[in-house]
C-alpha cells in the first residue's frame, strides 16, 4: 500500500446553515460569506472547503463562491432526520443544481450523497429522534466492547458493529443514491462515513470518514482508521474538531455539546416571540476557557492523519454564529463550539480582521501555520 507522503487536500469545514431543531447559521449574506472564503484561502492557507447546510440556494450561492476563488469544494448537503426517500429526492435536487458548475469547475466539486446517515437519517437505526438513535447504538456497542476481551476491543466491537442489521440497510441507501446522483450529477462522488458503517466503496470514488478523537481512543486512533486504506482509493477524513475547554481532549469533539444548556440555545433560537428573553448558557459546573487545548490537539491530530498518508483532511469547523463567545464563562458557548474562530454578539468586530464579527483563535492560527509549511 503506498501511502502520500503530505497532505493535498487541506480544508475546513463551512456551515451555511444546517438544521438540527434550530438553523445553525442565523445571518447569511454573500458579502460575508465571500470574504471569509478569502480568509479561509488566504489566510488559512486552505486549499479545500466542505460546504454544509440544509438551504439549497444557500449551498449553491456558497459553492460557487469558492470555485471562483480557486478552493475544491466538497458540497454536503444536509438534510437531517428525514424518511429515506425524501432524504434522496432531496440530495439528487441538491446534485442537480450542483451539476450546472462543475461544468465550468469540472475538476474542483465533488459531491458528498450523505454523512453519518445511520444517525442522522429515519429507517436505519431504531429511534424517532438522533438522541434516541445514539443511545439505541451506543447500547449495541457497550454490548459488544463488553463481550470482548484485550486491548484491541474497541476495534473488535466496531467490526461486529459492521455485521449489524442496520449496515445492510445502509448499504441499500447508498446505492440507490449514489445511483441517482450518478445521473444528474457527472463528477467525484463520496459518501462522509462513520468508521463503524459497513460502505461498499466501489460506488464512490473516495473512501470519506468523519474521525473524531477522544481520550479513550487516543492510543488507537491511527490504528481504527487504517482499513480505509484497503480499498485502493484516496482516503479522506471529511471531519474531526475539538472543542475549546478544559478537559475537551478527554471528552471528545463530539461531546462539547454535553456543556450547554441546550434548552436555553433552543427556546433563543427558534422561539422569536419570548427567545429575546432567554440567554443560552452552559451547563452549571465549573467549565473553564482553554484555547491551548484545543489548538493542541488539532495539531496534533493533523500531524497523526499527514503521517498516516491520509488524501485531505477537512478541520471542524470555520465559524459557529450560535456559540458566541462571552467573557462571562456562564454564557460563553464558544467553549463547546469547535470553531476556529470565536464569534461575537451584538454586532462587536473583532481586530484581526475589523470587518468581521469575529476573531480568530489560537487553534486558526495553529492549523493556518500547519497548512502553510505541509
Amino acid at each position: 500500500m503506498q501511502l502520500h507522503r503530505m497532505l493535498k487536500l487541506k480544508g475546513v469545514c463551512y456551515d451555511v446553515g444546517s438544521v438540527m431543531y434550530i438553523n445553525w447559521r442565523p445571518q447569511f449574506d454573500s458579502k460575508t460569506v465571500i470574504r471569509e472564503i478569502e480568509i479561509i484561502k488566504n489566510d488559512l492557507h486552505c486549499n479545500a472547503i466542505k460546504i454544509t447546510g440544509l438551504d439549497i440556494k444557500r449551498l449553491i450561492v456558497t459553492t460557487e463562491i469558492a470555485l471562483k476563488q480557486g478552493l475544491e469544494v466538497w458540497l454536503d448537503p444536509t438534510v437531517w432526520n428525514k424518511k429515506q426517500d425524501q432524504t434522496l429526492a432531496y440530495t439528487r435536487r441538491v446534485a442537480e443544481s450542483a451539476e450546472k458548475l462543475r461544468r465550468e469547475y469540472p475538476d474542483n466539486l465533488v459531491f458528498v450523497v450523505g454523512g453519518e446517515l445511520t444517525l442522522f437519517m429515519q429507517g436505519i437505526v431504531e429511534g424517532r429522534n438522533l438522541t434516541n438513535r445514539i443511545t439505541n447504538l451506543m447500547t449495541k456497542f457497550r454490548e459488544e466492547k463488553e463481550s470482548v476481551q484485550g486491548p484491541t476491543n474497541v476495534s473488535r466491537s466496531i467490526s461486529r458493529i459492521k455485521a449489524g442489521e442496520h449496515n445492510k440497510l445502509l448499504g441499500k441507501y447508498l446505492e440507490k443514491v449514489s445511483g441517482s446522483v450518478r445521473q444528474v450529477f457527472h463528477g467525484q462522488i463520496t459518501y462522509a462515513s462513520l468508521l463503524w458503517e459497513s460502505v461498499d466503496w466501489s460506488l464512490f470514488d473516495y473512501v470519506s470518514v468523519d474521525h473524531y478523537r477522544a481520550e479513550r481512543i487516543k492510543d488507537q486512533y491511527a490504528e481504527m482508521l487504517k482499513p480505509a486504506f484497503e480499498y485502493g482509493k484516496p482516503v479522506v477524513v471529511t471531519e474531526f474538531g475539538m472543542p475549546t475547554y478544559q478537559g475537551a481532549e478527554i471528552n471528545g469533539a463530539g461531546l462539547g455539546g454535553n456543556i450547554i444548556d441546550n434548552m436555553s440555545l433552543y427556546f433563543h433560537y427558534a422561539l422569536p416571540l419570548i427567545g429575546g428573553f432567554i440567554r443560552p448558557k452552559l451547563k452549571d459546573g465549573i467549565h473553564i476557557r482553554d484555547e491551548g487545548v484545543q489548538a493542541r490537539e488539532l495539531l496534533d491530530q493533523l500531524e497523526v492523519l499527514d503521517k498516516m498518508g491520509v488524501y485531505g483532511a477537512f478541520v471542524s469547523l470555520f465559524v459557529s454564529q450560535i456559540h458566541p463567545y462571552d467573557e462571562n464563562p456562564k454564557y460563553d458557548l464558544d467553549m463547546a463550539s469547535m470553531s476556529l474562530v470565536k464569534t461575537y454578539s451584538k454586532g462587536k468586530h473583532g481586530s484581526t480582521y475589523a470587518d468581521m464579527t469575529w476573531e480568530p483563535k489560537e487553534s486558526f492560527r495553529a492549523v493556518a501555520d500547519y497548512f502553510s509549511k505541509n
